[in-house]
């Protein structure tokens, strides 16, 4: 049994936070005060092109006097070939230091911008598959337009490799943005799907360090606690206007807090559901938010009983659960965040999930395989789950 005392822990949240309207305009600036003469700028789609974001970011660029290059289609679930060849235009250009217009896709892809630049001869796959350690980075400013994936003070970046069908994620402190430009009007124009998907993602980083057997955390499990009330409450307007200046700000912030590392602090980290829908992105293309709400009802329902006291804990805390009975209102916690994806319009199944729908049992059997890298590793902490656990998981998301 893991030692249940508050763990000792160093926490390093070096990201400078500038939150507000009109902040995307101080964007060359805060480059330039770091240094800067060569910018890289990295985004996705057409939506900043669009809105008119970045041309007001390469303005505050050229008029910070900076040089900058701009390379645009970083897609959902980073691809790592897209960022090779990004590499390869940043190390021509000269770069010395990289900016992420976008949310976490963007902001991942950035991060491999930064160390394959600063370690020309290695290929960044090398660090994703830790054959080798990030030893050199350059500094990465994040303009954000999606409140999800926390990735702008987070110390994690998540690549696909498309030809193996394989989703890596790394954590390393070099991974720490320098700069986060947080402006909520610039989530205004997301689609509901994707607001969706970035609420499910800020409570899950959240979910998967609060589900631990650590004990004796009372100050990290009222953050926790608090942050998950504040997301479902805000959640709730947010999903039905983006505009809600209010509601977009209390999930932007949340967003940043929920995987800075705040609301686990001084316990074992679980991350289950995590590598569970980091495998369906890989073989589906699922969004990684969809992914999560897929299988965090199986997950729970499968791994509640070894610690029932917990999930009773949440439930009551967080969804105001009266049950005095640990198991009856651990089962009604689960029911409840179950019901709120749903009100969300996000799976909370395979068969809910378009890009993945009902599999066979051997299709099922094939994923926990995958999950387990072949049976090579086992995830989670709450439970310890082998290839065994995942595919009963994965059966259970099945149904």
């Amino acid at each position: 049994m893991e030692d249940e005392r508050m763990h000792g822990f160093t926490q390093y949240t070096p990201t400078r936070i500038i939150f507000g309207k009109e902040t995307q305009k101080q964007a060359g600036e805060l480059a330039k005060s770091l240094k800067a003469s060569k910018v890289f700028v990295v985004y996705g789609g057409g939506s900043v092109v669009r809105s008119g974001l970045l041309d007001e970011v390469t303005a505050s660029l050229k008029e910070a006097g900076l040089e900058y290059m701009t390379v645009g289609g970083v897609k959902p679930n980073p691809r790592l070939s897209f960022a090779r060849e990004a590499v390869k235009k940043s190390i021509e250009f000269g770069t010395d230091f990289v900016l992420a217009v976008g949310g976490g896709s963007v902001i991942n892809t950035s991060k491999a911008v930064a160390h394959g630049t600063a370690n020309p001869d290695t290929d960044i796959w090398e660090f994703w598959s830790k054959k080798q350690t990030v030893k050199r980075s350059l500094p990465v400013g994040v303009v954000l337009t999606l409140a999800a994936a926390g990735s702008e003070t987070s110390d994690s970046a998540v690549l696909t490799n498309e030809e193996t069908k394989i989703k890596r994620g790394l954590s390393t402190d070099f991974n720490r943005p320098a700069f986060a430009i947080m402006n909520p009007e610039l989530t205004y124009t997301l689609p509901k799907y994707q607001v969706g998907c970035g609420i499910v993602d800020i409570m899950m980083h959240t979910l998967d360090r609060y589900f631990t057997q650590t004990e004796n955390n009372e100050l990290t499990d009222e953050i926790a606690e608090g942050l998950l009330r504040t997301v479902i409450r805000n959640g709730a307007v947010a999903i039905k206007d983006s505009h809600d200046y209010n509601a977009m700000s209390e999930i932007m912030w949340a967003g940043s807090l929920s995987h800075n590392g705040i609301t686990g602090l001084g316990a074992e980290k679980d991350f289950a559901v995590h590598q569970l829908g980091h495998e369906l992105s890989a073989k589906f293309d699922i969004a990684h938010g969809a992914s999560l709400s897929a299988v965090w009802g199986a997950w729970a329902t499968y791994v509640y009983d070894v610690k029932p006291s917990r999930f009773a804990q949440y439930a009551r805390r967080v969804w105001n659960v009266e049950e005095a009975d640990d198991v009856k209102a651990a089962q009604q916690g689960i029911q409840k965040t179950v019901a709120y994806f749903a009100l969300l319009d996000m799976p909370t199944s395979f068969r809910e999930a378009k890009e993945i729908g009902s599999k066979t049992d051997e299709e099922v059997k094939q994923m926990a395989h995958g999950c387990s890298y072949e049976g090579t590793r086992t995830i989670g902490s709450f439970k310890v789950c082998d290839e065994n656990d995942i595919y009963e998981i994965y059966k259970l998301a099945n149904k």
